[in-house]
């Protein structure tokens, strides 16, 4: 039983120190400190009134036992904690440091108070789970004579992976980069996951019996046909990394990069391994267009490779500080964030629209042509005339999103469905016999906890297909999107 006084006796949201801006930017470790105060986690998982009705659980797609592992940390009892956040959830290592977390948004208290730091319990949960060993591989008591394939190594497909295992079938994951992870490994800097927690896991489902094939490109180094007559069912868990360009002039200049080229330079210089043609930050000017997350993590890392400076351009409007009427209790709102990357500096600008990148009459980029957005009565957003002006640009990232997959589907007979993600029905299986899709390249770029709730129920429906039967959890369908007017 929650402690019936914790929302009243302690109001306050506390979350965890983070280290110092000025320390941190000189590396690449995590931001937030090791968790070392007991009594500040005891005090705010105290505050969980344990609902009658908790809309935490349904804010979160992996129906996550939250008033249970709250009490439990509340009252010190870590071990039943870990337990009860792994019933719901292979990886809270990842969510808790990688989710935005719209259980919160969900919580009752935050009707009228600060809502419970569910993530941060999450996030400490965890680390007792790798700190403590308590990451025993879990083999299967019985082996089915079943193989699944699974293309694609994020949280989606390892998801997948990590139940069929499990399962009593036979499971190979492969991933056309050198590492496993997907975007866990190369998308994602060290400052917010440490990927020696990811390997931690990796480590453990290897114990388990899933077999990883790093450096096949399915598609080119093996053909999908092939796949299919080698296995009695394939996941596609490709992801949605295929970016949003911007068609304008100077787009082909020297200096203007994806996101994604310049982060995933970014981390494998971190694991050891510096490319010749690496992107960098040092001494330049950096724009970032793009205000989401991959938007704060290019920022994050061009305070550590030592930037001129910093701006970011988004050409909407700025989010609230607070739910607005039509985004109420407990839909998750679009909010204004400060992320760790934010507070390190930088300028953030809104309402501004690109119009040009400039030339530097060598064919590189050294300024960008900026103009305040207008926004029509059909909604469309342009520069607004008379407002433009230019500031120096040595390196802009375009972190405008993502559009679909970009992997090699030639010979899948998928098609797509709404712009570039496979179509499939609500059990994930799609019109082609044996083939399922799961994650991103289904649904569309979204949340790591949703890919971790697909990659499970995804595991459900092939474990039925090959089996007659699945005793596996379904938290979501494909056609599920969560709380949402």
């Amino acid at each position: 039983m929650a402690d019936l006084y914790g929302f009243l006796t302690t109001r306050e949201r506390e979350l965890p120190p983070k280290r110092p801006v000025a320390v941190r930017i000189g590396d690449y470790r995590e931001i937030q400190e090791r968790r070392t105060d007991g009594p500040l986690l005891k005090r705010q998982a105290g505050r969980c009134m344990d609902c009658g009705v908790p809309f935490c659980m349904s804010g979160c797609p992996l129906g996550n036992l939250i008033p249970e592992f709250n009490d439990y940390a509340r009252q010190g009892l870590t071990r039943l904690a870990a337990d009860r956040l792994l019933e719901t959830n292979n990886f809270p290592e990842l969510t808790g440091r990688l989710c935005p977390a719209p259980c919160e948004s969900s919580c009752v208290l935050g009707i009228n108070q600060p809502p419970v730091t569910i993530k941060s319990i999450e996030r400490a949960i965890a680390d007792d789970i790798v700190e403590n060993g308590w990451m025993e591989p879990q083999i299967p008591g019985r082996l089915s004579d079943k193989t699944v394939c699974i293309v694609g190594s994020g949280p989606a497909g390892l998801a997948a992976a990590q139940q069929l295992t499990r399962a009593g079938h036979t499971v190979v994951v492969y991933e056309r980069d050198d590492r496993i992870g997907g975007l866990l490994r190369y998308g994602i800097p060290d400052f917010k996951l440490d990927k020696k927690v990811l390997d931690a896991r990796l480590a453990q489902m290897e114990g388990e019996g899933t077999r990883f094939r790093t450096g096949v490109n399915v598609g080119t180094d093996v053909s999908w046909t092939e796949l299919r007559e080698r296995f009695d069912a394939v996941i596609v868990a490709t992801g949605a990394l295929k970016p949003r360009d911007l068609d304008i002039p100077g787009r082909q200049l020297d200096g203007v990069h994806q996101a994604m080229e310049f982060l995933t330079g970014a981390n494998r210089e971190v694991a050891g391994a510096r490319e010749a043609s690496q992107i960098r930050a040092d001494g330049k000017h950096v724009v970032v267009l793009g205000g989401g997350d991959t938007g704060s993590d290019c920022i994050g890392v061009s305070h550590r490779q030592g930037a001129a400076s910093v701006t970011n351009i988004a050409i909407g409007v700025r989010p609230p500080d607070e739910r607005g009427p039509n985004e109420p209790w407990p839909i998750h709102p679009k909010l204004y964030e400060v992320q760790s990357s934010h507070e390190e500096g930088g300028d953030r600008v809104y309402l501004t629209s690109t119009v040009e990148f400039i030339d530097d009459g060598q064919g590189s980029v050294c300024a960008i042509r900026i103009a305040e957005t207008e926004i029509l009565s059909s909604g469309d957003r342009v520069p607004r005339a008379g407002t433009e002006r230019e500031i120096p640009a040595d390196l802009v990232l375009l972190a405008l999103g993502f559009t679909g997959t970009d992997a090699e589907l030639g010979g899948l007979g998928v098609p797509f469905g709404r712009g570039q993600v496979l179509s499939r029905h609500a059990d994930y299986a799609t019109d082609e016999e044996g083939v399922f899709v799961v994650g991103d390249a289904g649904r569309g770029a979204s949340l790591v906890v949703w890919a971790i709730a697909e990659g499970r129920a995804a595991a459900r429906s092939v474990d039925a297909y090959v089996q007659g039967g699945s005793g596996l959890p379904a938290p979501v369908a494909a056609t599920d999107r969560g709380l949402r007017l």
